[in-house]
């Protein structure tokens, strides 16, 4: 008999990050682990631009707190809307959002490159309908619809 890994869910990925440092090194981090990172930006009309331009995008991992007027948790309602799953990367995760199934869940600022690829993980258990698993240190999830 043979096992094999199901379906990836999760290959492309939205980074929306203001803080250029943490950017870089979560890019990075996610190219390591085969994952294709299509944008890194750091406001949500940039995001928006990416979202409809290039299409096909899995999962966007945002901040709460963007350069601009608009948030993080506005770009994730606007995915949402889409059908693109979202996971927070902050470091205060955002209470009203929690309730509001507009993301899978956060992980809190500072994190370890490892643990952003092991919540990605979690991420695409829980889009693939399997329970979440152990959970990386930071994460935290929301409740699902």
């Amino acid at each position: 008999m043979f096992f094999s890994k199901s379906a990836q869910q999760i290959r492309r990925i939205l980074l929306v990050e203001d803080e250029p440092l943490l950017a870089f090194d979560a890019e990075h981090a996610l190219q390591q682990a085969g994952y294709e990172v299509v944008a890194t930006v750091d406001r949500f009309r940039d995001a928006t631009t990416v979202i409809l331009g290039q299409g096909g995008i899995d999962l966007v991992i945002t901040d709460i707190r963007l350069r601009g007027v608009r948030s993080g948790v506005e770009l994730a309602r606007h995915a949402r809307e889409l059908g693109i799953a979202v996971l927070f990367a902050t470091a205060t995760c955002p209470e009203e959002a929690a309730g509001q199934g507009i993301a899978l869940g956060c992980l809190a600022k500072p994190f370890q490159p490892q643990d952003l690829v092991r919540a990605i993980a979690v991420c695409e258990r829980l889009v693939g309908g399997l329970p979440p698993g152990r959970l990386p240190p930071g994460l935290r999830l929301f409740p699902r619809d």
